[in-house]
């Protein structure tokens, strides 16, 4: 089974209404503005016609690989990932070829090699010269191979996705040898690759912050730019910024001279009256840069997008634009049977779809970099990011390791340069379920730490615990200088029984009492019931009794359940299984949903619907009443409601719309009666009556349905 590129075809395709197919269609049409003027003047993908290999035996560089595409490949398109079907289990080396053809380079030209991510370990050459190396499964990098083109091309490209204990994610489980991390070790090409031609100038990047004052707001625009000029050139920069309607709303402009090399220039732009972005408004600005020579000439464009927003942690409670929140959602991993970790456009599309439906507003979403579609897609829909690098379950010796700081370093610092603009990025994580409480452990939080702070001083730094109730105080663990707790908790499998839950949550709140605390992990994994057909009964029973134990917590600002699909692993099976996917999801691994997806959809909504027929006594109904009671701050999730409108229809036996109506919502503070008079013509009909709350989006957030049958 496989989603294509513009909706799902498989089991399930989940589209709730007209409004939903229209705002699905609009998020389609503009996140593929960003997506194409991000790149730089000529953009070429190469993601089709190339050649596979594995090799085992580790001889391909030997035999001459690296310049001549050797017998029996197989013919494949990008993404890749070799470890589905016949070799699903294979760790190792790998080749990737593929010819192009390219006219002679212009004088000044530069053009550059972007790999959107590979896995694990990738060498690459370009006609037999070795254009450089990586390291890391999940963020983007490039090379330049303007000196080695010819007319016609040979692209090679080398992984490895064996992990070892000095690679992230590598060897873990705090201390076992070898022991593979929780999911599966997919190699290859997993992301698109492309080709930019650029030249003599051009911007490698933009690093967008924004800062909100008494008279709007500012947008610090930090540009990378390079060139190939031979000798010094006067140039133009120029930077709009356009609003959520597509109209320019400020500018700035710098004069300057380059030369041959990189160079850095702060830029700054006014938004008087910003459209700020938030959870039900997710308003998204666009920066376009413009690279002109003294006389007119333009050189290079480079466009992307980002928002205005505040967030804060004030008196162990978040808050977005100053308004409190407190949310919630669910975890995905980058897996399904048909593409593993080389996700295509259209799985990432339905199963984002499916977390809005979840009404998701917070996720980690898991632990490693995500693909940028759904950094748009967070960014178009309000929800809100804690991205994270792969370290899991390291031991102290691993967090120790001069080699592996440095690694994560790099990880955490591509995923920034990558993911930095993008406005639902609330926090980093730098670990998981690590030997964070140890010195070494400490010792590698406050490294992170500092160093995140210094590259993006305005977002929060955090990690994920699951050791925190066994702390006797709060200085042995590194997450006594987080900026809050990532904590999980798996209570009635795991971490003990069910009932200590609160206790050990008690526990917490004593041990940091000043610390905001986010959830970060919870829910049921499958393989703890007697059988299969008992898991998903299990999760729904973890998911009722746990979520009011948690909102009864001020202090909780956030809790993720894990997770949205079942995935593959070697690990957390049902006995006598070595390699399977893990029963952990609301869905099955080809998303089917359980019982459980409805559970964890109700408990998520933001308000509450209730519904009643109104009838004379001994007579037929004459009119209905809806109540609308939004959650308060008692209540996990709860979040300001405004621009919200109830909207109902009835219908007759045969599901034909009789009347229809709509009661709008400024704002959605208390709870509010909506009465509505029956038609008088059809009064021996079978009724229906549909109610939904819809967000400013046009998404639902709550619906009910009222049936009713006529006595005769």
């Amino acid at each position: 089974m496989r989603f294509n590129q513009t909706k799902a075809v498989g089991p399930v395709l989940h589209v709730s209404d007209l409004r939903r197919l229209a705002a699905l269609f609009a998020f389609l049409m503009l996140s593929a503005l960003p997506a194409a003027a991000a790149l730089a003047s000529n953009h070429t993908d190469l993601d089709q016609d190339w050649q596979f290999r594995a090799d085992p035996q580790e001889s391909g560089e030997a035999s001459g690989w690296i310049a001549a595409v050797p017998a029996d490949t197989q013919s494949v398109s990008l993404p890749h990932t070799w470890n589905i079907g016949r070799l699903h289990d294979y760790l190792g080396v790998a080749w990737y070829f593929r010819r192009f053809d390219t006219q002679r380079p212009s004088a000044g030209a530069h053009l550059e090699l972007h790999f959107g991510a590979t896995f694990y370990s990738a060498r690459v050459w370009l006609n037999g010269v070795e254009l450089g190396s990586h390291e890391g499964g999940f963020t983007a990098y490039s090379l330049d191979i303007t000196p080695h083109l010819r007319p016609n091309n040979l692209l090679v490209v080398r992984l490895d996705n064996r992990p070892g204990v000095a690679t992230i994610p590598g060897f873990a489980e705090r201390g076992s040898p070898k022991a593979r991390y929780d999911w599966w070790t997919y190699g290859g090409i997993v992301r698109d690759v492309w080709l930019t031609t650029s030249g003599p100038a051009w911007v490698q990047r933009q690093s967008i912050r924004t800062q909100q004052g008494t008279s709007g707001a500012v947008v610090h625009d930090h540009v990378f730019l390079q060139s190939t000029f031979a000798k010094p050139t006067a140039i133009r920069l120029l930077a709009t910024a356009y609003g959520p309607d597509g109209r320019a709303e400020s500018s700035d402009s710098r004069s300057l001279t380059l030369g041959s090399g990189a160079t850095d220039v702060a830029m700054s732009l006014a938004l008087p009256e910003p459209k700020l972005w938030g959870i039900d408004h997710p308003n998204i600005y666009r920066l376009r840069l413009e690279v002109v020579k003294a006389n007119g000439e333009p050189v290079d464009e480079h466009t992307d997008t980002f928002g205005v927003r505040t967030f804060e942690i004030r008196d162990r409670h978040l808050l977005i634009n100053g308004e409190r929140t407190r949310l919630t959602g669910i975890a995905r991993h980058e897996d399904s049977p048909w593409e593993g970790l080389a996700e295509t456009r259209g799985t990432m599309q339905h199963d984002y779809d499916d977390l809005l439906d979840l009404h998701t507003t917070l996720t980690r979403p898991v632990h490693y970099p995500q693909n940028p579609f759904i950094l748009d897609y967070a960014d178009r829909h309000g929800m809100l990011l804690i991205p994270e690098i792969p370290v899991w379950q390291f031991t102290e010796a691993q967090l120790s390791d001069p080699k592996i700081l440095a690694l994560a370093q790099q990880q955490m610092g591509e995923m920034i340069a990558q993911a930095g603009n993008h406005p639902s990025i609330f926090a980093w994580s730098v670990a998981n379920e690590s030997a964070t409480g140890t010195p070494g452990g400490i010792a590698y939080f406050r490294a992170m730490r500092d160093f995140i702070h210094r590259i993006d001083p305005g977002r929060w730094v955090s990690f994920a615990d699951d050791t925190f109730p066994k702390l006797e105080r709060a200085g042995q663990s590194a997450a006594n200088e987080a900026d809050f707790l990532m904590m999980n908790q798996y209570f009635g499998t795991w971490h003990g029984p069910a009932a200590a839950l609160a206790a050990a949550l008690d526990k917490v709140e004593r041990l940091f009492p000043g610390k905001m605390v986010i959830i970060s992990e919870f829910g049921y994994p499958g393989f703890y019931a007697k059988d299969p057909l008992r898991a998903d009964p299990n999760r729904i029973q973890t998911l009722e009794e746990q979520m009011p134990v948690l909102a009864a917590r001020d202090w909780i600002a956030g809790a993720i359940q894990w997770c949205y699909q079942d995935y593959k692993s070697p690990r957390n099976l049902w006995p006598g299984q070595s390699e399977g996917y893990v029963d952990h999801g609301v869905v099955d691994e080809n998303r089917q949903r359980k019982p459980s997806y409805e559970v964890w959809k109700q408990l998520n909504a933001v308000a509450k619907l209730e519904a009643r027929w109104v009838a004379p006594a001994g007579a037929l109904p004459t009119k209905f009443s809806v109540t609308v009671t939004p959650n308060s701050q008692h209540d996990l999730p709860y979040r300001p409601l405004s621009d919200y409108e109830l909207n109902w229809i009835l219908q007759d036996e045969q599901g034909h719309t009789i009347a229809r109506g709509q009661r709008h919502f400024d704002k959605l503070t208390e709870a509010i009666s909506v009465d509505g008079a029956l038609p008088t013509d059809i009064s021996h009909n079978y009724r229906r009556l549909v109610v939904t709350l819809l967000a400013p989006s046009g998404f639902i957030t709550a619906e009910r349905t009222l049936e009713w049958t006529p006595q005769h």
